[in-house]
């Protein structure tokens, strides 16, 4: 990423942030060895509407634990936004719809593992199949399905 944008981000090593992101700008958890997680937020970013805080963080377990994310839906980042949880791959419509129509019982939204052609795992004009699921009080459900193209099958 050039230094410019770098400057877009502001990284924090406080585990507290976890505890605040719900009131303030976004927070991203990441892994500080993945290089996926960034080029999804440099797809996304615009859907936040503002600043987001990149948190490296060396036990991502623990924060996925804490926000209550389910061990089949999880994935290489966490991202807080708006009093939801963001969990993986989720594309930047499907963010904006959930922050926009706040459906009941949903504490979130996932992209489980980290399927190729979702946004920030691109490999040329090839996508499997994924499903972007729900999950909080009112269970798991699918909120948006994307099918494979480009010769990709699905697993």
């Amino acid at each position: 990423m050039p230094p410019i944008r770098r400057a877009f981000f502001v990284v924090a090593a406080s585990a507290a942030a976890i505890g605040t992101a719900h009131a303030a700008n976004p927070v991203m958890f990441r892994d500080a060895g993945c290089g996926c997680c960034l080029k999804w937020l440099e797809q996304v970013k615009a859907s936040f509407g503002r600043k987001v805080t990149v948190v490296n963080s060396a036990d991502m377990a623990a924060v996925k634990d804490k926000q209550g994310v389910p061990p089949t839906l999880r994935s290489c980042h966490t991202v807080l936004v708006g009093g939801y949880v963001i969990e993986g791959h989720v594309p930047a419509k499907e963010i904006a719809r959930l922050l926009r129509e706040k459906p009941k019982g949903v504490k979130g939204l996932a992209v489980g593992g980290m399927p190729i052609g979702s946004p920030g795992m691109e490999h040329g004009d090839h996508r499997e199949a994924y499903k972007v699921m729900t999950f909080g009080p009112g269970g798991q459900r699918v909120y948006a399905s994307y099918a494979a193209s480009g010769g990709a099958h699905a697993h």
